[in-house]
């Protein structure tokens, strides 16, 4: 374990030049129809932050550029009605994690610098830009304390082992030596990890930082998806909370286990909040008063997608509570009311996700605002206001605002006119009975236009995670309005294994890969199939991640249902998934144990569950793409799929991206993503339309 690397600052005022600017606000559509074209130029907005005297509102505004193969994002400011709307930024590089300071009058955020990420700072008019950090290897992320003598930064520092370090006579040799596990995650050798790093600042100028972890091998925030979420200072400035697993190797791998860690800035030392709680502990929050501590806990170690219960500590006694124990369904986001009397929270319920409140005195919760609607982020307001985003199936996130009154109010249009003017999907719920006697909330995505005479081919989509709510999302990428603009009826259930419909639903599919949850796949198919207006005959079958899974189970299981398939991503042999992921708590939790583990009747049911042990079933067409930087399911999953529709004959096509991870995410590969996935939906499913424009060409 090396030291920290060294900061300083850095008082650079050389200006952004405007360059090669993203911005899709002027594009209009060209005719009435919803295109891969409209989806990736529609704005992409980002959670909005109150101004310290509450009458503004910052928040940035994302586009991509296919020409440019990029994305960019630029800030704006509003009044919290919505008014006075103003463009601050206007720059080839993007602002990332914007939050007023210095009571209002300037803003900071993160820019490259040299491409590395850096603190900077700028009057809110967007004038007198300059950055104020100097960290090797740049920030991912910072906190300022309330009163703004420090910031954290979310640094680096040095972690494993580099051939130079092992033979220094060999500077050219590229080989890792490894010696444990955790050597991989998601899209990256582990190289270096995450570490705190605490400067001052004289509203000028920041101090050299200091690593509050120095000489730990440990992160704080957690990898992958860790932020500056996993932070709190005290409102007295005084301590910060940070949120780290403290292991390393093997137990890294094996646990999900994380605490909370408070840092108290005039003695140095650290106290473990959270110790003996075995699960997640993560989002702390303290409140505005100072005398509680919230944050999300899940209960299990091992279990990812355990209940994320909301506790409180008292900071005077450090009494813990639970204020969900009456409440069967799992928080995603906080925020404390400005009276300190209750929090607000996000929670997927019945297929959607409303805002919830919970009381401190009496543990009640209550519906803050609802519909059909996923909300996205809180951010409450003195009177009683939550400035919130929303977004649904057919439209990407606004801002909005809700009333203490209940009074729902849209402050931005970013993409209104844009959708304003094409002709949209119909989205509609409806209660599908399975197999063992329950009802599943499935959404069904209608054609626009559609017109329940004639006949349309349908699409299953299979969700991932395994255990992430098909509530009314919005994706860039796995969009189901998209899909239904393309000619496609799209049956979206919430089959096991999803959170919204209590922990029993949730948990059900660990351990049961293959089982209740694809009878319900199998049942909203059979549902929809009796719809005179659904032709039964050409119904395909698409998924990414656990999503991909089951389109390789369903393609050795479906009994003639389904006429193409399309999996991303996707764990074709659960046996060599099982050795070749780094999260083993995630393999152990969900599969039971290891393969070798003949006693071990759960992993057994799960391994003969592998979809590759029914490939001699396999008769329809598939599609399969894969990334080659994901390490959480490798390309050879891919690879063995399309390979063995190939030796069975089967029609069968790969598109391997060597420069994407478990997701898409450049703007070109995304298009070319999305033209070869209705390319091979169209051809399977559309045979009719398929002839008649190879009988034109």
């Amino acid at each position: 374990m090396t030291a920290t690397l060294l900061t300083g600052a850095c008082t650079s005022n050389a200006p952004k030049q405007e360059g090669d600017v993203i911005d899709n606000s002027a594009f209009r559509p060209t005719d009435r129809n919803y295109t891969i074209d409209v989806l990736e130029a529609l704005g992409r907005v980002n959670a909005p932050v109150v101004s310290p005297d509450g009458t503004k509102v910052l928040y940035s505004i994302g586009y991509e550029s296919v020409e440019q193969n990029k994305s960019n994002l630029d800030l704006y400011v509003m009044n919290t009605d919505g008014s006075d709307n103003k463009r601050i930024t206007r720059t080839p590089d993007s602002e990332n994690g914007a939050v007023w300071i210095d009571g209002g009058k300037r803003i900071a955020f993160t820019s490259p610098v040299d491409g590395k990420s850096q603190l900077w700072v700028m009057n809110a008019d967007g004038s007198d830009r300059r950055a104020i950090s100097n960290v090797e290897g740049g920030i991912a992320g910072f906190l300022f304390s309330p009163d703004e003598k420090h910031v954290v930064m979310i640094g680096t520092v040095k972690y494993a082992r580099t051939a130079a370090d092992v033979y220094p006579d060999l500077p050219k040799a590229t080989g890792r030596l490894i010696d444990d596990l955790n050597y991989k995650h998601w899209d990256e050798w582990v190289t270096e990890i995450p570490h705190p790093l605490i400067a001052e600042f004289d509203g000028n100028k920041l101090s050299d930082a200091t690593d509050i972890m120095a000489d730990e091998p440990f992160e704080a925030p957690m990898k992958p998806f860790g932020g500056i979420e996993s932070f709190a200072w005290s409102p007295d400035s005084k301590q910060l909370i940070y949120v780290s697993r403290k292991k390393t190797g093997m137990e890294y791998a094996l646990s999900t286990n994380s605490d909370l860690y408070l840092y108290t800035l005039a003695d140095g030392t650290t106290r473990n909040l959270t110790e003996g709680m075995m699960g997640y502990d993560t989002n702390p929050a303290y409140s505005p008063d100072g005398k509680y501590i919230a944050w999300l806990s899940m209960e299990h170690d091992g279990y990812e997608s355990d209940k994320n219960r909301i506790f409180i500590m008292d900071t005077a006694t450090g009494e813990k509570t639970d204020l969900t124990t009456d409440w069967d369904y799992t928080a995603d986001a906080i925020a404390w009311a400005p009276d300190c009397k209750s929090i607000y929270f996000i929670a997927p319920k019945d297929g959607v996700t409303p805002i919830f409140s919970v009381r401190l005195a009496d543990k009640a919760v209550n519906v803050v605002a609802d519909g059909t609607y996923d909300y996205a982020s809180l951010a409450p307001l003195a009177d009683g206001t939550l400035l919130t985003m929303r977004h649904c199936m057919t439209a990407p996130n606004e801002i909005m605002s809700v009333s203490a009154n209940g009074e729902i109010k849209q402050l931005t249009n970013v993409n209104t006119e844009i959708l304003a003017a094409l002709d949209m999907p119909k989205v509609e719920k409806r209660m599908v009975p399975t197999t063992d006697g329950k009802l599943m909330t499935t959404w069904v995505i209608y054609p626009p236009k559609f017109d329940p005479n004639k006949k349309y081919p349908a699409l299953l989509y299979c969700q991932g995670g395994p255990q992430q709510a098909v509530s009314q999302m919005f994706s860039f990428r796995w969009n189901l309005a998209l899909m239904a603009a393309n000619g496609y009826i799209v049956i979206a259930p919430n089959r096991r294994g999803l959170p919204g419909f209590g922990t029993e639903w949730n948990a059900q599919i660990s351990r049961d890969y293959g089982g209740q949850n694809m009878k319900d796949y199998l049942s909203a198919v059979d549902d929809m199939k009796r719809e005179s207006y659904v032709d039964a005959d050409h119904i395909g079958a698409v998924g990414a991640s656990y999503g991909g899974f089951s389109v390789y189970w369903l393609a050795g299981n479906h009994d003639g249902r389904f006429a193409a398939f399309i999996a991303h991503a996707g764990i074709f042999n659960t046996d060599a998934q099982y050795l070749e992921t780094e999260e083993m708590w995630f393999a152990n939790w969900d599969l039971g144990g290891p393969f070798w583990d003949k006693s071990n009747a759960d992993a057994q049911r799960s391994f003969a569950n592998s979809p590759h042990r029914f490939v001699d079933k396999w008769d329809t067409p598939i599609l399969v793409t894969h990334g080659e930087y994901d390490f959480r399911i490798l390309a050879s999953q891919g690879m063995m799929a399309f390979n063995a529709a190939k030796l069975r004959g089967i029609p069968a096509e790969m598109l391997i991206f060597p420069d994407e991870n478990h997701w898409i995410l450049k703007p070109q590969n995304s298009v070319m993503w999305q033209r070869v996935f209705f390319r091979w939906l169209d051809r399977w499913l559309k045979p009719a339309q398929t002839e008649a424009a190879a009988e034109q060409k």
